[in-house]
């Protein structure tokens, strides 16, 4: 299915409503069990990493208990730190690198924005994003590429609009070194993993990518099936949980059936980073529930 398919059906939006009302239950009691048993090997040890999201307002001893717990590191934000130099004081005397950050006006000044003023702003803030991982050390900058939501901003609208602003920025990116990545969200735009490739694949370029929510796809397919058809297109995973009975929770306790999540990240030769966003009752719980689903 490529995009202009996409939009000539309108039979998708029934085709996910399916999904969601098939979609896996009691996969939390199957893990439960699994771990009972004592099984867990550490495969994925030193191939994933973990980490978890940040507002930028870090104090060393957070720092410190989130090494103490086994994270690898930390993903920040941009924009949101006032003081980067004392930020990245701290983050070098702790030894917890910054992974990536997260565009967070993208929803606001959105690339897709009927107006041209906003798509500037948009821009601008991307790139500014892109300045700011390279000054933490980061690789990646997580994006929200657009919302589709009314007659000024249909699903074709938020592609080719969004596509022109990140192509404007894909130099600076390839200058700094630093991956534009792609977040599936719940804005209606590419929400099968088919129009999400196509998408990363018209632009066509090594320095964008998807970074890849395991919670959000959930809603309408199992996120296992939707790793593989992405592939090598995946460059770092949001760690989620989500549920037709209680949506977004603990990991573990929605319907994600993460010994198929394992098996189809092993198949891609995935490697990198795993960001937990979401709240499993403190981070020794969070440590402890990412370890034993992502075999770390």
């Amino acid at each position: 299915m490529n995009k202009r398919t996409f939009l000539k059906q309108s039979g998708s939006t029934a085709i996910a409503s399916t999904a969601l009302g098939t979609a896996l239950s009691g996969i939390g009691t199957a893990i439960a069990a699994e771990n009972a048993t004592g099984t867990r090997a550490g495969s994925n040890r030193g191939i994933i990493y973990k980490a978890v999201k940040t507002n930028g307002k870090l104090t060393a001893g957070r720092l410190a208990k989130l090494k103490e717990l086994g994270f690898d590191g930390i993903e920040g934000v941009s924009p949101g730190i006032t003081d980067k130099a004392a930020f990245m004081d701290m983050i070098r005397a702790s030894g917890m690198p910054v992974h990536g950050v997260v565009d967070m006006v993208h929803w606001q000044q959105r690339l897709s924005s009927p107006d041209a003023t906003v798509r500037a702003a948009g821009q601008k803030a991307l790139a500014q994003a892109v300045i700011d991982a390279k000054e933490f050390g980061a690789s990646s900058v997580l994006l929200v590429p657009g919302r589709v939501g009314g007659p000024d901003e249909t699903h074709d609208h938020v592609w080719q609009r969004s596509i022109a602003e990140i192509r404007k920025t894909i130099p600076l990116a390839s200058k700094l070194g630093i991956q534009i990545l792609i977040e599936n969200v719940w804005n209606r735009f590419c929400v099968t993993p088919e129009l999400l490739c196509d998408y990363i694949d018209e632009i066509n370029s090594p320095w964008l990518g998807v970074y890849f929510d395991i919670g959000n796809v959930q809603k309408f397919a199992p996120a296992h099936e939707c790793i593989r058809k992405l592939g090598k297109r995946i460059v770092k995973l949001d760690v989620k949980d989500w549920g037709v009975k209680n949506g977004f929770c603990k990991l573990g306790e929605g319907d994600v059936n993460w010994p198929e999540v394992r098996k189809a990240l092993k198949e891609i030769g995935f490697s990198g980073w795993a960001t937990r966003e979401g709240n499993d009752g403190g981070h020794e719980h969070t440590a402890r529930l990412m370890n034993e689903l992502l075999d770390l």
